[in-house]
């Protein structure tokens, strides 16, 4: 696990590893892991009364800090990178192939429509009319995800990396949209998206210059309190917080890069973390199919009494579907890369 000392939390981008070509925090790998945690929680085990909301709460937390993190690391690596085709390249190999075999199963199973199986293979399934079937319902992310690494790619590809500072005015105009339209949290892109948006302006204040004042605000912020912000604002009582989720998301990830030393940081570095973010994109796609069956089914204290096999079943097939299937395509990924990179170099 990566460890930072003064001169590197000073100057985080010194301290960034490449992971395959993507830029690596050892931190964030701990955000990773309790993200998708929150949310297997929020989906498979009762969190409290139902009408205390803290499933759905708990749901909201997962998915800020996972798409805090991805439009960090997205964000990141394409302001590097440069070349589109790359960037899309990787993400092609990474993403679709575990999840268009999924949507495959899921859409057979459902007996869906035509229209249905283009909208979740072309991924704008989360779109109104909605084309989303309970056993494909959690895809909303994966949609919203697809959806801002077109509209990135594109950006740069039509103006340059330089476009990218426009990134912080688009997350702000969708949050006034929200505001407007009284929106807490929604699986539609244009109500959602600020909190993928907040975290690629997290990248680019650690990646420019410019963003040395801010650092050193974010730095100097007490992690409890963006805590217990990020907490409020992901609940129903947090209110008018609620449209403030994605800054406190983004405040509190990049306190935590900034400040490797505290309790917080230190815990997310843990080992148990790091083998859950390893496996993470996996334990997402697939857990609702075998929620679905057996393993899932029952009254209430049968359905409860098997949680602990369905767990079992869910981190080994994530297991082997991460090592066994997903890396064959990344590798394939990365060679395609090597080779656009040796044409053009």
């Amino acid at each position: 696990m990566e460890k930072f000392d003064e001169a590197t939390s000073a100057n985080p981008l010194g301290s960034m590893k490449r992971a395959g070509d993507a830029p690596h925090l050892g931190v964030l790998d701990g955000w990773r892991g309790l993200s998708i945690l929150c949310v297997l929680s929020a989906h498979l085990l009762p969190l409290g009364k139902k009408d205390w909301q803290v499933n759905s709460s708990a749901g909201i937390l997962g998915m800020v800090l996972f798409f805090i993190l991805s439009g960090f690391l997205i964000t990141s690596s394409i302001f590097k990178e440069k070349n589109v085709a790359v960037f899309f390249i990787r993400r092609f190999f990474r993403v679709i192939p575990l999840a268009w075999l999924y949507l495959a199963v899921a859409l057979v199973i459902s007996a869906a429509s035509p229209a249905a199986w283009m909208a979740h293979f072309l991924f704008y399934a989360n779109l109104p009319p909605k084309e989303l079937l309970p056993l494909t319902d959690h895809m909303w992310s994966l949609c919203a995800e697809l959806q801002f690494y077109l509209a990135i790619g594109l950006l740069v590809a039509t103006a340059s990396s330089r476009a990218l500072i426009l990134l912080p005015i688009f997350c702000l105009a969708i949050t006034g949209l929200r505001m407007w339209d009284g929106i807490y949290a929604s699986s539609i892109t244009y109500y959602r998206i600020d909190e993928i948006l907040a975290g690629a302006s997290l990248a680019l204040v650690f990646q420019a210059e410019w963003g040395r004042w801010i650092r050193e605000r974010i730095k100097s912020v007490p992690q409890w309190l963006m805590v217990f912000l990020l907490l409020l604002s992901c609940m129903p009582q947090g209110g008018f917080g609620n449209y403030f989720r994605p800054y406190f998301a983004a405040m509190l990830v990049g306190s935590a890069i900034l400040n490797p030393n505290t309790w917080l940081s230190r815990k997310l570095c843990n080992k148990y973390f790091v083998f859950v973010a390893g496996i993470s994109y996996s334990l997402y796609v697939i857990h609702p199919m075998l929620a679905s069956s057996w393993l899932g089914s029952g009254d209430v204290y049968i359905k409860y009494a098997k949680r602990p096999l369905l767990f079992l079943a869910i981190f080994f097939l994530a297991y082997i579907s991460t090592n066994y299937y997903e890396n064959k395509f990344i590798k394939i990924g990365k060679n395609a890369v090597l080779k656009i990179k040796k044409k053009y170099n």
